[in-house]
């Protein structure tokens, strides 16, 4: 019977090891979810639209669109989620643009058909890329300069937004941080522990010198409503609640209510 026990307790240990060592081993699977390419030319999906390559600290060089409007108000550089690519983020321009904002779709390292990689280290030299092509090649003054951060790209924003403060700084959908949002969808495993990538966006928010908004939807199935709030606390943001609304949600996309959040905090 002790022989039996042994092994039954070899085997769970094995398991054990097996499923978290598969999971810090994938993480980054799980984490970033990129649509790749080819995709059509920025010219082809918005009239004026261009296309623009980004050269990272690292020496990527990556594919991006630019959406320029004459005598704009502002320029919103777009930090996206962390799943598809900047096609799916075409309908926030759109809206921007009509708004008189011009726009920077971005798509990070490994997205969209660009090199590399996903990581959190990436992704903050693939946004400081974009804010130096605006602010030196489209001649963009920082003070009409904002950043918009999607769900993971809020966190990514937020972070830029300490080093290089701008006019304004817009985060949808906000988590604390990922490994809080990574315990609510894998509460068997201990997240805290096995995770690379950090992205703290309410420690990162709590230092922002710029006026910040949050906008969430108060359904939201992916990014606990309650932890969208604490970044907005941390932030001492204007909040934007959108009733019923779940974290894909066309609303939160490109709806009437996002969009005013961040036409409001433009110059």
């Amino acid at each position: 019977m002790n022989g039996v026990r042994k092994r039954v307790v070899v085997a769970v240990v094995i398991m054990v090891a097996v499923v978290f060592g598969g999971a810090f081993a994938f993480q980054r699977k799980l984490v970033f979810l990129p649509t790749g390419g080819p995709l059509p030319p920025a010219g082809d999906v918005l009239p004026g639209g261009r296309d623009v390559t980004l050269t990272t600290g690292d020496g990527l060089r990556l594919a991006a669109w630019y959406f320029p409007v004459d005598s704009t108000r502002a320029t919103v550089l777009v930090a996206p989620g962390n799943a598809g690519n900047r096609r799916m983020r075409v309908p926030l321009a759109r809206a921007l643009t009509a708004r008189g904002l011009s726009v920077l779709l971005v798509d990070y390292r490994g997205y969209g058909g660009n090199p590399g990689a996903p990581t959190e280290a990436g992704l903050a030299l693939d946004v400081r890329a974009a804010r130096e092509f605006l602010v030196g090649d489209a001649g963009v003054r920082p003070e009409r300069l904002l950043y918009f951060g999607e769900s993971l790209g809020a966190a990514v924003a937020a972070e830029l937004a300490v080093e290089h403060p701008p006019a304004g700084l817009v985060l949808r959908s906000p988590f604390t941080d990922l490994a809080s949002v990574g315990a609510r969808h894998y509460p068997f495993l201990p997240v805290r522990w096995l995770l690379l990538d950090e992205f703290a966006t309410e420690r990162h928010v709590a230092r922002v010198a710029a006026p910040v908004t949050v906008v969430y939807g108060s359904a939201d199935s992916i990014v606990p409503p309650g932890q969208s709030r604490a970044v907005a606390a941390a932030a001492g943001a204007s909040t934007v609640v959108v009733a019923g609304a779940d974290h894909n949600d066309p609303v939160l996309l490109d709806g009437t209510r996002l969009v005013d959040a961040i036409t409001d905090l433009a110059p």
